[in-house]
Order: structure tokens, then sequence, then C-alpha cells
């Protein structure tokens, strides 16, 4: 037999309490007391009304069911600690307290989670590992493009072997080079990528949405390089691809040298690079200077040069494409140290191919400059499967351009400040629907003073324009027809081109 404590206590006020002993009977004070069992000794710890309590009894074999575990000796979690022992006096430990803490569990007790941890525990790794995933897949993605882009710019022409980039090559020799070799598409890859590559970047020149613009140093030579971001891979391909467009070299299209990746181990630049031009944009060349009318003549002739040529299919086996700007403005127009413009970024240009009368563009209606786009493409009736649709979008923009040229001409001593195209009709970054609103529903045009009607030039300027802008895309005048109309004017002004 197992002789164990028997014992109903409370350490605290016990006034008022009644205290029951193992052998039934009620006493108002606690007892101590042992007590013999062929069962087994029992302790016990919990809270009743906010009061800690013990008990230690005797328990007789026969109440020990189920065997292996017995009722008696079960603990209830968060609310009774119980011991059951076999042995003399083995019920006199003292058990832990299950204590009540917040949010419901006990401490003492052992530790439960409730639903909303449980679903962290479960929702986190399952979260985590969707989130490496989904960046897994991405990247995977990323180099399958970067990859397959970089292995259609690749694809070297064997008709252009005989070309090789000797050690005393400048870039004047190249550009001839590219002149002479019979494909009109430029470098072939291999020299571009060895240009690319042993260019020394001088200072920063600008900024866009694409990315940074460069002059860099190459054999003694200025070259401007186009730095776009990794994000904007889809925009330089593109570009490169229509730069390298065969037959596209102009002398007013800005002249393209070479596209290549450079990996730096951290991430990848994509550089397109090309001529120089000192004097930057036409943008920044108006708000610098004025023109006299010679130099107007030849910024708008051209500029409509540059767009003619672009315009132009050329049929033939060394034939071009025709192909529409989008997004032509005052900023994407270059001027050279002669005078002359350049036409520059044509990242977003269409190509069409008459053959399967075909045109390469994305589905966005709305692509370019809001302040120059044309009416048709602000209330986006514009036909996307006429090709001619976008070029006589790119006519409009151009008749914005003429103006913005026009009130810089000096004409006895007169000129008038810069001004961006709807300067005085809606905000410096306008919406589309303010856009819409003014050329569309209100069908206002920039102001085309009457004093420029006492100068022949100007007066061919404005008619010019206002023959650009009108709202049915199908009247308005073709790239050619100004580029003849500039030229006789040009030769009446005795300008020399």
């Amino acid at each position: 037999r197992n002789t164990a404590l028997g014992i109903w206590q409370e350490p605290s006020s016990l006034v008022g309490f009644h205290f029951v002993c193992p052998n039934g009977q009620v006493r108002l004070h606690p007892v101590c007391y042992e007590c013999e069992t062929d069962g087994a000794c029992m302790a016990s710890t919990y809270y009743i009304q906010g009061k800690e309590q013990h008990v230690r009894i005797c328990i007789s074999r026969e109440k020990l069911v189920p065997p292996g575990q017995p009722f008696y000796c079960l603990s209830a979690e968060g609310l009774l600690n119980t011991h059951c022992c076999y042995v003399d006096y083995c019920n006199s430990i003292d058990l832990e307290v299950p204590v009540p803490i917040k949010g419901g569990g006990w401490l003492g007790s052992g530790s439960s989670w409730g639903p909303v941890e449980l679903v962290a525990v479960i929702a986190g790794p399952v979260f985590l590992l969707c989130v490496l995933l989904m960046v897994a897949v991405f990247l995977f993605q990323h180099h399958q493009r970067a990859y397959s882009h970089r292995q259609r710019l690749e694809v070297e022409d064997p008709s252009c072997d005989h070309l090789y980039l000797a050690k005393g090559k400048t870039l004047q020799d190249l550009i001839y080079d590219m002149s002479t070799s019979g494909s009109g598409s430029g470098l072939p890859l291999f020299v571009q990528r060895t240009v690319a590559r042993t260019i020394v970047l001088q200072e920063i020149i600008g900024k866009g949405r694409f990315g940074e613009v460069w002059r860099g140093k190459w054999r003694g030579g200025d070259v401007a390089v186009k730095i776009f971001s990794s994000r904007e891979e889809r925009s330089w391909f593109r570009e490169a691809e229509i730069y390298q467009t065969i037959m596209l070299r102009h002398e007013n299209i800005l002249g393209f040298i070479a596209a290549d990746n450079k990996d730096n181990g951290t991430w990848t630049q994509l550089w397109l690079v090309s001529d120089y031009h000192e004097h930057g944009s036409l943008f920044d060349y108006l708000n610098r200077y004025s023109v006299t009318i010679e130099g107007m003549i030849k910024l708008a002739l051209s500029a409509a040069s540059g767009l003619a040529h672009l315009h132009m299919e050329i049929l033939g086996t060394q034939g071009k494409p025709g192909i529409a700007h989008r997004d032509l403005k005052s900023k994407n127009i270059l001027v050279k140290r002669n005078g002359m413009c350049a036409i520059a970024d044509l990242g977003l240009a269409v190509r069409h191919e008459s053959i399967t009368d075909t045109i390469d563009i994305a589905p966005n209606q709305r692509v370019g400059t809001k302040r120059y786009m044309a009416p048709e493409v602000l209330d986006e009736t514009i036909n996307m499967k006429h090709f001619d649709s976008f070029k006589c979008a790119d006519i409009y923009a151009l008749g914005l351009v003429y103006w913005e040229i026009a009130r810089r001409c000096n004409t006895g001593g007169i000129h008038e400040e810069y001004q961006l195209p709807y300067y005085d009709l809606v905000p410096s970054d306008p919406s589309i629907e303010e856009m819409r609103k003014v050329v569309c529903d209100q069908k206002l045009r920039p102001n085309v003073p009457n004093w420029w009607q006492s100068y022949e030039s100007l007066r061919v300027m404005g008619k010019i324009m206002r023959e650009c802008w009108y709202a049915n895309g199908a009247a308005r005048l073709t790239a050619l027809r100004i580029k003849k109309t500039l030229s006789q004017l040009g030769v009446e002004e005795d300008v020399k081109m």
C-alpha cells in the first residue's frame, strides 16, 4: 500500500470556505493528513473564481478507470493540472499553476495556437513559395527574350564579310562603308559590337522615358549613345530594328552606327550609338536661338525631306518599306551643324509591307506625345489597317513643328519667344481629354499671326501649316508635296542648302 499526503488547502484568506476531506467529511478549516491507498497518490492544482486551489488525495484502485489513463488523473488544458503517482509521498510536488493570459490562453498549461496563428503558419510559407516561383518564371522569360533578341540581332549579312574594322578606320570611313556596302542597312553586326565596346562615355546630354543619352568618344570622333534601361528592352530592339531597315540611311534622318547589349555582371545596358549633333534637339535650338528666313527654310525643308524619305516606299530587291514615325515633335528632331534637321527617335515607328499589305504595329491606338496627336488619334477614329492614316498623323505633327520654327523667325528685327503648340490653350502636361476637347471638339489650332502675310516666306509657311492641320487626314499635304513647295521657296529666297 502507498502512503500519500491528503490536503485541501488555500494559501489566501480561508474565512467562509468549506474543505472536503478524502473520507467525505466537510470541515471549516484546512486539514493536513496522511492517507493510504491500494491505488494512486494524486496532486492537482487549478483556479476557481480567480483563486488558486490545491488538492492532494489518495485514489483507490477501483476508481482508477479506465486502466492506463484514469479519469481522475486527467488534466484539463487551461483549467486543471493533475498528477498521479504510485510510490510513498510522491504527490508532495508543487504543480505549475495554469495562469490565464491575454488572448484566452493559459500560462503553464502548454501553448495553444488559435485559428489566426494556424492560418499564418500555413499560409506564410505557401505565399513565400508562390512569390519565389513567380520571380523565377519572370527571370526565365526575361532571359529567354534577351537571348532571342540577341540571336536575331546577331544574324550577320554574309555580303558584308569584306568589311572589317581596320585599325586606322575612322567614323567617317565607317559611314562611307555603310553607304557603299550595297545593303544600305548599316554596319555588319560584328563591327557594331566592336565599335560599341570601345566607346568611352564623356558626359550625359539628355534623359527621357527610355533612359539616358551620353556623348561618347570613338577614335577621336564624337558619337551619341542612347542607353536604354533593361525595362525598355523591347523599345531598344524595335528602334535598332527600324534604323537597320534597308535603304533607310538619309542625310535628314539621324545616322545610326551601332546597337549592342553590354552586361556588366549586375544588369544589362542596351546601347544605341548614332551620330552626335552638338546643337541637340530642335526644341533646345529654338529655345536658345532665333532663326533667319534662310535658317527657317533650311530647317523646314530638311525636316520635310527626312519625313518624305521615311514615308517613301522603294520597290525592288534592295527596296525600302514605307515607315511612319508616330512621335514626331521638336524634341525628336536634331539640328546638325549645317543648320539642317535630322529626324530621330524611331522607337515607335511602324513599317508597311506592301507585298502582304500588313503593318507591324502594337495594338495600342494612342501612341506618341499628347500635344502633337492628330485629331483622329485623339478621338480614336484613325484607321489602324490603312498605312496612309499613320502618314497623315505625321503630317499634322510636322505642321505643329513648323509653327514652332516660324515663331522664332527674325524678320525686320521682330521675332516671338519660343512656345510649344497650344501653349495658350492647354496645361504644360495636358491629358488626352484636354487635347481632344481643344483639337476635336472646339477645332482650334495654333494662332498664325496676320503680320506673317507681309513676308512671302512666312506667308507660305502659314499656308503649309493650315494644310497640315485639316481635321480630315486625307485632305492634308503629303511630305513630298511640302518638300517641293519649300524647295521652290528656297530657290526664290536664294537659300543655299
